[in-house]
């Protein structure tokens, strides 16, 4: 009744009638003065926070400079008018982003008049040590509007705060759940792109207080609070290298890896535990705070310098998430994307995983687990025939799934970047001498034959196969010449056990029959190359997708089929001449023009596809054939070089071909989803019916769109030279090839002349060891003389000291004789002789 009645003489006039709002404010306000007693300033605190929200220009305006007054001299003292206070500044120094700009401006307006001065910011830090709840939670809620506000103003105060990080830090502590929750909040608000304040919350024990919140809250089956505290570590780690070192000093990152089962230690030869590999996912809160995990753990696997224990151990921990695993595929992607580029510590070719696939109809609760494998093996399966080899999704390409198998794909790549390494993948292809080639899972899907209808899971399978083997053999000549040998087998039906990549049980995820010479003449016996069973496969694709017929849905199928095998074929023969006699020979001339001639209104990919690759023969068609420069020429410039060189700039501004960047080459896919065909019924995870999951569909991969944006110019001017000019590319090539022998015999020659003076080094090193020997022995010998003369010094120094004192005694022994002498005392004459010699030896001195 005290408070109402206050309340209702100040919204009293002098002469008790009602008054403006604007009036009762500046009665209010004046009521906030020190002089008043505190029960009427917290009842005009309160008075003044109901009015806040309807008048908060006016409340600002005129309240605002006491309000802060009162929480300076009162809120330490009364914890309802701090509390009331603290609440009635939130209210003023809120900016709702969807309140329209003048709303905005004046929460803003009030938020600088608050920070204008580091009072306010400290008086809100020393708060936060307040033992009553109300006020440290009002002080946190008011602390983060600010920073949501004006960031880098409570940043610059929070550094000079001689209390700050301690208080701030010790709500982490806080037995309060609702104060915990609200501290993690503002503590990831606070720590947002200020490398100091990181370095700071690291240093005051930030990583440990968090790492006890999210294991008390059950790990990553916690809730929203370990979201919160994981971002608030992954907040102190990214873009902060001190604290990434500081973390992988500590004892936190097997206690990170642990939080999804993952053990520290876990040797190459030794798959993951099951209790990691198969988890329950029916919480959709866990897969978040995992995804945070997963992050955290990306970050400790790209180490700075030489891959450590940890990094190798990270890296290996996404490896085993992304291929061999059942988390959700949007994590294994983001796992997959996570692995370092340089793989050169992470043999993958000798890691050992375990793959494991659900058993249909149980509703995701029991799985299959296969055979061990080679992480390579599981790696390339993924890439060819999805997760879970396409039991799951059918004949769904989903863009998740997509995304999945391009990650492995960006995983594959970086891996074969080593010549090496690539070499030994094509030579593992080859056949040896008296044996057939082995069928690996790669081959067998890169030489399925098209048929029609198309098979979609087959035409993803062989146009990811074109993706892997192009980076096989990209930047290496020598895994080119080697491709050059492969033959595969005909009539192979399926990969044989013993292949160097890794088959799931069933064998299924193929798709299509096993390819067969598609030759029918006399002629048909003899065993096809690679090479040309690619470009026969090309050009039953082109004849398929020219079909009238053809649906749609089919024909963006067949159009997608050949650009895989146009961008492989591109990449295998530039600047492989034997290549190109090879494809050329195979009449792979007739097949490219045809495409070309069709109008490219409609579809740009194709034909500016056909005119890269005619301009590539043109350029690198540099050995004897039947097909040669000069037979191509007339058909360039019946062609038109204008046109081809336009054919080849459309492909430029195609939306499949601008939308690829590093990071994600998966499109969605237009349109409508496809009709989902399940290839068994029930999904793999326990909950309610989903929507239908959005397509996606693959057309270029970022390797190929850097190697065309690089040399596309080069074919562009090179289709214009004439064929017996060596200013082309090709003839650039042999050139630059000439130069290149020249430099490498100079560099051979510079390597010889710097043996020799490194020898010659050498043997000046150890003559200057000789020198500096004699030097120190010289050294040695001259401290000795000084030392010694020092000490002859000092000897005849005593000598000259004793022959003094001798004398003393000689003059007090004659004066003593002589007074005996006069006192009547008898002299001995032994020792009158001796004065007398004395006295001799003394004269003769004189």
């Amino acid at each position: 009744m005290d408070f109402l009645s206050q309340i209702n003489i100040a919204l009293r006039g002098p002469t008790g009638q009602p008054q403006s709002a604007t009036d009762t404010i500046s009665r209010l306000a004046d009521r906030l003065s020190p002089s008043t007693l505190l029960a009427d300033r917290r009842a005009a605190v309160l008075a003044l926070k109901g009015l806040a929200r309807d008048w908060k220009a006016d409340v600002g305006e005129r309240a605002l400079p006491g309000l802060l007054d009162v929480l300076q001299n009162d809120a330490e003292v009364d914890a309802d008018i701090g509390k009331a206070v603290l609440e009635t500044l939130i209210i003023l120094c809120e900016v709702d982003e969807n309140a329209p700009a003048a709303a905005r401006d004046l929460g803003y307006k009030h938020t600088d008049a608050v920070l204008a001065d580091d009072r306010v910011a400290q008086k809100l830090f020393a708060l936060m040590a307040d033992h009553s709840f109300y006020l440290r939670y009002s002080a946190l809620q008011f602390l983060s509007a600010l920073l949501q506000s004006r960031r880098q103003v409570v940043q610059a105060y929070f550094l000079k705060a001689p209390v700050g990080v301690t208080s701030l830090i010790a709500l982490l502590e806080d037995k309060r759940e609702i104060i915990r929750n609200e501290a993690i909040f503002t503590i990831q608000s606070l720590i947002s792109q200020s490398a100091e304040i990181q370095k700071i919350m690291a240093f005051e024990g930030a990583f440990e207080k968090l790492f006890n919140i999210i294991l008390n809250e059950q790990g990553v089956d916690g809730g929203v609070v370990v979201q919160d505290a994981l971002a608030c570590v992954d907040g102190l780690l990214r873009f902060n290298q001190s604290n990434q070192s500081y973390f992988r000093g500590s004892s936190l990152p097997p206690v990170l890896l642990s939080l999804i089962g993952f053990p520290a230690s876990l040797p190459f030869d030794t798959p993951a535990p099951q209790q990691f590999a198969l988890q329950l996912w029916d919480v959709p809160q866990k897969r978040t705070n995992v995804s945070f995990v997963v992050g955290i753990v990306g970050l400790l696997a790209r180490h700075a310098g030489p891959p450590d224990v940890l990094s190798i151990t990270s890296a290996r921990c996404l490896v085993e998430i992304g291929i061999s695993s059942n988390f959700p595929t949007g994590v294994k992607a983001q796992a997959l994307r996570l692995i370092p580029s340089n793989l050169s510590a992470l043999p993958l070719a000798e890691m050992v995983v375990t793959p494991y696939m659900p058993v249909p109809d149980t509703n995701g609760e029991e799985w299959d687990r296969l055979e061990p494998a080679s992480a390579l093996d599981a790696l390339v399966e993924l890439v060819l025939h999805g997760e879970y080899n396409a039991i799951i999704d059918g004949d769904r390409r989903t863009k998740e799934g997509m995304e999945l198998r391009g990650a492995a794909v960006a995983v594959f790549q970086n891996f074969v970047q080593k010549e090496e390494i690539s070499e030994a993948i094509v030579q593992a292809m080859v056949s040896q001498p008296g044996s057939q080639a082995p069928v690996t899972p790669l081959l067998y899907a890169l030489t399925t034959v098209p048929v029609s209808p198309l098979n979609v899971p087959s035409v993803t399978s062989t146009h990811f196969a074109a993706l892997l083997f192009s980076h096989l053999l990209r930047f290496s000549p020598r895994a080119k010449v080697l491709a050059r040998s492969i033959v595969p087998q005909s009539g192979a039906s399926a990969p044989s056990p013993n292949s160097s990549y890794f088959v799931p049980a069933d064998g299924g995820g193929g798709g299509g029959a096993r390819p067969t010479p598609a030759s029918e003449d006399e002629d048909a016996d003899a065993p096809q190359t690679l090479l040309q069973i690619l470009s026969e496969h090309l050009s039953l694709a082109f004849l398929a997708r020219g079909r009238a017929d053809l649906p749609d849905r089919e024909a963006r199928e067949w159009d997608r089929l050949c650009v895989g095998y146009l961008c492989l074929l591109i990449q295998w023969l530039w600047e492989d001449p034997p290549a190109v006699r090879e494809f050329l020979e195979a009449g792979a001339l007739g097949m490219l023009v045809e495409p070309i001639n069709q109008s490219a209104e409609e579809d740009a990919v194709i034909p500016g596809l056909c005119a890269f690759l005619l301009g590539v023969c043109y350029e690198f068609n540099r050995e004897p054939g039947e097909v040669t420069r000069a037979t191509i020429y007339p058909i360039l410039t019946r062609l038109g070089i204008d046109m081809l060189a336009g054919r080849i700039t459309h492909l430029r501004d195609d939306d499949r071909f601008k939308a690829i960047g590093p990071d994600n080459f998966v499109l969605p896919y237009p349109g409508a989803p496809a009709p989902h065909h399940p290839a068994h019924p029930g999904p793999p995870l326990a909950g309610p019916p989903k929507p239908e999951p959005e397509e996606g569909e693959v057309w270029f991969d970022w390797a190929f769109v850097d190697f065309w944006k690089s040399n596309y110019y080069t074919i562009q001017k090179g289709i214009a030279v004439d064929p017996n000019s060596l200013s082309s590319a090709a003839g650039q090539g042999a050139e630059s090839a000439m130069l290149i022998a020249s430099l490498k015999d100079v560099i051979r020659n510079q390597a010889g002349e710097i043996e020799k003076l490194q020898s010659q080094l050498k043997s000046l090193s150890t003559s200057n060891d000789e020198v500096e020997a004699l030097r120190a022995q010289v050294q040695g010998l001259t401290e000795q003389l000084a030392g010694a003369e020092e000490k002859r010094r000092d000897v005849e120094k005593e000598q000259e000291d004793l022959l003094v004192l001798l004398d003393e005694l000689n003059s007090k022994r004659r004066r003593d004789k002589e007074r005996m002498r006069q006192a009547g005392m008898e002299v001995s004459e032994d020792e009158a002789e001796e004065d007398e010699e004395e006295e001799e030896e003394e004269e003769e001195e004189d």
